[in-house]
């Protein structure tokens, strides 16, 4: 019997940083996620392989069920940090359910993402989620217990519409909103060619004293709460501009137009972790030529990038 499931992808909007001490934030399913393929067979083996955006395998490798654990199933397979990162997710989905998978079967299973695993839209989290479908366990519990985070990316990968996310103790707080802003035809995500590794700026962002964090909190949720009510573009650009000078403050680092984009003359703002993946860029497309010009080369408009 041969299952799927999916995910989708995710952009974090408001509250980057914040939204891990339990600001609301809000965030955007995208368009492209990943599936996951599944068979069972009867080798008693999980076979397993990743395909990019175009189809070609970029990693696989073959795991054995032992003792009720998951581990290569040869001595002579490397361990490596993609093979380490699913053994570990696959274990704590399976301590979560130790009925998750039977010991007496076999797996071949398909990963197949469709979006560049380098744009930092999703390809842990919609892994995770597609691998707690599968093993019928509560995705936020398996993010938490194997790669950590706020978890507005699980949301993403659950939902089809725009949210506002809240991380809490419990269940987290999601609330589906309708933002289809009559300026989405100046908004464009920007790939500035670099993939911002999420857990080191968490764990930057955790090492960091936060002396304003409360003005910083009541700030950022203001600011969340003006973007999805928000019906122009030059309020919409006031209102970035002022949540990357609040987060800039507290993460003490420039922002990203004035490091590298000073004389851009619309709106940027940075996306998720600081320093990589996609900005937010507000332009014609006569602006937006101002980035390729400088060599960035992915440029995708709102409606492109954006679910549904």
């Amino acid at each position: 019997m041969k299952k799927s499931f999916y995910s989708h992808g995710k952009l974090l909007l408001t509250a980057e940083y914040l939204v891990l001490d339990g600001v609301e934030a809000m965030a955007i399913p995208t368009k492209k996620g990943q599936w996951l393929f599944i068979e069972e067979n009867d080798s008693n083996e999980i076979t397993w392989k990743s395909f990019d955006e175009d189809g070609n395998c970029w990693f696989e490798t073959i795991l054995s069920i032992e003792d009720n654990l998951i581990k290569p199933s040869r001595t002579d397979i490397e361990s490596n940090e993609v093979t380490d990162i699913l053994l570990n997710i696959l274990n704590t989905a399976l301590e979560l359910n130790p009925n998750f998978l039977a010991t007496d079967k076999g797996y071949s299973i398909e990963a197949r993402l469709e979006f560049n695993r380098q744009w930092g839209l999703g390809s842990s989290s919609t892994l995770i989620n597609n691998i707690a479908q599968w093993a019928k366990v509560d995705a936020f519990v398996l993010l938490e217990k194997s790669f950590g985070g706020s978890g507005y990316d699980i949301a993403c990968a659950q939902h089809d519409t725009p949210i506002l996310y809240t991380r809490t103790e419990g269940k987290p707080i999601i609330k589906e909103i309708n933002f289809d802003p009559p300026y989405k035809d100046q908004l464009f995500f920007v790939y500035l060619n670099q993939k911002q590794d999420s857990k080191e700026s968490i764990k930057r962002y955790q090492s960091l004293p936060l002396k304003d964090f409360d003005k910083a909190e009541e700030a950022i949720t203001e600011i969340t709460s003006s973007i999805v009510d928000c019906t122009t573009i030059e309020a919409f650009e006031k209102l970035i501009d002022s949540h990357e000078e609040t987060i800039s403050k507290i993460i003490k680092t420039e922002t990203v137009k004035s490091k590298l984009f000073s004389d851009y003359p619309r709106s940027i703002k940075s996306l998720g972790g600081w320093g990589g993946d996609f900005i937010l860029v507000t332009g014609s497309d006569t602006d937006i030529a101002y980035f390729k010009k400088k060599g960035y080369k992915t440029i995708i408009s709102y409606s492109e990038m954006v679910s549904p």
